[in-house]
C-alpha cells in the first residue's frame, strides 16, 4: 500500500470516514503552513513529498520552491517567512552552527544539529535513512590515468579546477576542507550551480566537481566518486526543521506525518527519484506523488 494511501487510511468504512472528517475539520481551523525548499532537484522532491503527505491528512500547506542554499533558506526561516524546510544534519551541525568540530558519527551529527536548532526555537524532526553527502567526482578516464580513488589522490594532478556550488568556496565542507585536511592548495575554484556540474565536467571546464551521492546521474556508472577518507563532508541525513510554534499549533499528527515520510526515504529511493527528474525530465510533484502512492 502506498504511503499516501496509508496516511489517508480510513476512506473505507463509516468509522474511518468520521475520523477523517474530524481531522479535516480540526486542520481547517489551523494556520496555513509554509514549506520552503533549497535550490536543487532533491529539495524540490522533498518539498513535494512533505507537502502532499500533509495535505492528504487535511493540513493546509503552501510550498515555496527554490529559495536558495542553506545560509539563505535558514535566514528565511528565522525571519518567519517560511515555517519549515528539510535540512541536512551535517550542514546544520557544522555550517549553520559555525562549528569547527565535525561530529564523528551520523548519530552524533543529528544530536548536534538537533541541539543547535532547539537553541533557536526550532525542532529538528526524525532523520531519514538516506544520507546525501557532498562528494567529489571525476571522469573514469581521469581516474584511471592518475589512479584516483580518494580525495587525497588529487594531489597527483598538481593544479586542477574544482567546480563547486558557489557557497562551497568558503565552507569547510568544500574547498576549505579540501585545502586544510587534504593539502589541495593548488585547487582553482570554479563556481558551478548545482545541476550544471556534470556538464562542466563533460565539457572540460572542471577537472573535479561537487556531486551529491543521491544524484541520479551516479547510478549509470559514468563518473567516479572519490572516497572521503578524512570525512570533511561529514554525515548528511535529512530532517525537517520546523518552528516550535507551528508544531504546537498543528498538533502531534503533523510531526507524525512528516516522520512517516522521512522513514521511507533510502539512498536508492532518492537516487531513483532524482534521476526521474534530472534525467527523465519528469515534474518533481509527479515523481513525489507516484512514490507516495506506491507506484
Amino acid at each position: 500500500m502506498g504511503l499516501l494511501l496509508v496516511l489517508a487510511l480510513g476512506a473505507c468504512g463509516s468509522a474511518g470516514d468520521n475520523a477523517d472528517d474530524r481531522t479535516a475539520a480540526r486542520s481547517s481551523t489551523r494556520p496555513v503552513v509554509t514549506i520552503g525548499t533549497k535550490n536543487f532537484t532533491e529539495q524540490f522532491i522533498l518539498g513535494e513529498l512533505y507537502a502532499q503527505a500533509l495535505r492528504a491528512k487535511g493540513f493546509r500547506v503552501r510550498l515555496k520552491h527554490d529559495i536558495g542554499p542553506s545560509e539563505i533558506i535558514d535566514r528565511t526561516l528565522r525571519a518567519g517567512r517560511i515555517d519549515m524546510y528539510a535540512e541536512y544534519t551535517g550542514v546544520a551541525a557544522v555550517v549553520l552552527a559555525q562549528s569547527r568540530r565535525q561530529p564523528p558519527t551520523a548519530r552524533a551529527t543529528y544530536a548536534a544539529a538537533r541541539r543547535f536548532e532547539a537553541g533557536r526555537g526550532f525542532v529538528m524532526l526524525e532523520p531519514t535513512p538516506f544520507s546525501d553527502v557532498l562528494a567529489l567526482a571525476v571522469t573514469p578516464q581521469l581516474a584511471a590515468r592518475h589512479r584516483l580513488a580518494d580525495v587525497g589522490d588529487l594531489r597527483r594532478l598538481g593544479s586542477f579546477t574544482f567546480g563547486g556550488a558557489p557557497e562551497n568556496e568558503t565552507r569547510y565542507q568544500g574547498l576549505v576542507g579540501m585545502r586544510r585536511a587534504y593539502g589541495l592548495t593548488k585547487a582553482r575554484f570554479l563556481p558551478v550551480q548545482l545541476g550544471d556540474q556534470y556538464e562542466a565536467l563533460a565539457g572540460g571546464r572542471a577537472d573535479v566537481v561537487n556531486v551529491l551521492t543521491t544524484d541520479g546521474q551516479l547510478a549509470r556508472g559514468r563518473y567516479v566518486v572519490l572516497r572521503d577518507s578524512k570525512r570533511i563532508f561529514g554525515f548528511q541525513n535529512v530532517a525537517p526543521v520546523v518552528a516550535e510554534r507551528v508544531l504546537k499549533q498543528q498538533g502531534s499528527e503533523f510531526a507524525g506525518t512528516l516522520n512517516a515520510v522521512s522513514a521511507r526515504l533510502t539512498n536508492r529511493i532518492m537516487q531513483r527519484m532524482n534521476g526521474a527528474v534530472d534525467l527523465d525530465k519528469r515534474r518533481p510533484a509527479d515523481v513525489a506523488r507516484d512514490f507516495l502512492r506506491g507506484r
